[in-house]
């Protein structure tokens, strides 16, 4: 059986670099962020319309990734994020996006804290301190309201990795 962990959380808060390593650590797949390379080949701004090709393409990724994975797949985000961007900047969501959040499972959520220092890149946003808690926030309701069992991860790298994994080995028992 197949286990999925999502991992979201703001922007700039070790997302990939802990997707990265659990992968590393239980030798299974992790579907990378679509939104990121998308986006570099844009000769412009992303738009609304840009969210739900990014939905899609997340998704394909996802489940190519699924295919490969022997029990257990780790996700760098997943829709819930496009989501909350589509909701902040532009005030409503594609259908497609509800529709999808509501079919796709996931066994547990990594929310990932705004404890780390902020690093610049062109694709982010918000380095407000402001705008991280309240994404932060957002995202965490969010998680909530799906029910699913979460774990905010905090610390320096190794301090979430292992945080990670004890909440991952709950599911993998």
């Amino acid at each position: 059986m197949l286990r999925k962990v999502g991992i979201i959380g703001p922007e700039s808060t070790g997302k990939s670099t802990l997707a990265k390593d659990l992968a590393q650590y239980y030798g299974c797949p992790c579907v990378p962020e679509f939104a990121r390379e998308y986006i570099e080949k844009l000769d412009r701004p992303y738009e609304y319309t840009d969210l739900e090709r990014i939905g899609r393409g997340q998704i394909e990724l996802e489940d190519q990734k699924a295919k490969d994975a022997r029990g257990l797949l780790i996700c760098d985000t997943n829709l819930q994020v496009i989501k909350v961007w589509s909701e902040h900047k532009y005030e409503k969501v594609s259908e497609w996006i509800l529709e999808e959040i509501q079919k796709r499972r996931y066994d547990l959520y990594l929310l990932t804290d705004i404890d780390m220092p902020w690093e610049a890149d062109p694709q982010r946003e918000h380095p407000d301190p402001q705008m991280r808690k309240y994404f932060f926030e957002v995202y965490k309701n969010h998680i909530v309201q799906t029910g699913i069992p979460f774990k905010i991860i905090s610390g320096n790298p190794t301090q979430r990795k292992t945080s990670s994994t004890a909440f991952i080995d709950t599911i993998l028992r």
